[in-house]
């Protein structure tokens, strides 16, 4: 294990929700601290997927160097640790578990033991989700946790609400990623946390260029931006 010590957590961290439950019903029942962080771990990728259904697959968690830092012990003994950590959780009702065919290839995935993941063991298993989601490769923690405009929301500024989620998504069809990722670092190096002035700053940049050299974006886009600007949410983000 390290022996490095954790230096706290920033102001605006980003969560992982985690019922209730777990706390009162869940953690009295783990038997070994790898079926623990086996199962956060899985409940903190899940929280990050989109589609549906969500699952992981064992090949993923075997694989993931984030999950694979904290398995003991460490070497050749690693995966069936995380074989035997799996099998408690099933055992246990916290993570269901069903066999997937995915492109051809048969894989044993992980779901949540929620009603949204018990509806998806029932579709799957009736073969009414012809079409699953392509495996993601975790061969890092950008792999693991894409940096996208939620993401760097809540990393920097808060939990993304309803109205906040419609606003973003436009966003990110109007402006180039490694602009979002730029305005929000200047916006936190200035002590600005705010959607507010993120927008500003990336209607600057469409309107007056960036420091890359990239100008607006081409005649369409110009447009889409002042329907944003002007439309619904034209009373949030301007004055």
């Amino acid at each position: 294990m390290s022996e490095s010590v954790f230096s706290g957590f920033p102001a605006r961290a980003e969560v992982t929700p985690v019922p209730n439950l777990f706390f009162t019903e869940v953690v009295p029942q783990v038997d070994s601290i790898n079926e623990l962080k086996v199962v956060l771990h899985i409940f903190w990728l899940l929280s990050r997927r989109r589609g549906y259904p969500q699952f992981v697959t064992a090949s993923e968690l075997s694989a993931d160097p984030i999950l694979g830092r904290g398995m003991e012990p460490v070497g050749a003994a690693r995966k069936e640790v995380l074989c035997q950590a799996l099998k408690e959780a099933v055992e246990h009702g916290i993570i269901l578990h069903v066999r997937v065919d995915r492109a051809g290839q048969v894989e044993d995935a992980y779901l949540i033991n929620n009603d949204a993941g018990r509806d998806a063991i029932i579709k799957i298993k009736q073969g009414d989700l012809p079409e699953l989601p392509p495996a993601p490769v975790p061969n890092d923690m950008q792999a693991a946790v894409p940096n996208n405009i939620y993401s760097l929301y809540e990393s920097n500024i808060g939990m993304v609400t309803q109205l906040i989620s419609e606003q973003l998504k436009e966003a990110e069809t109007l402006y180039p990623a490694e602009w979002i990722e730029s305005a929000f670092k200047e916006a936190v190096a200035l002590n600005k946390r705010s959607w507010r002035y993120i927008l500003r700053i990336l209607e600057r940049w469409a309107t007056e260029g960036k420091d890359d050299g990239k100008f607006g974006r081409d005649t369409q886009k110009g447009r889409d931006r002042e329907k944003y600007v002007k439309g619904k949410y034209g009373h949030m983000v301007k004055g």
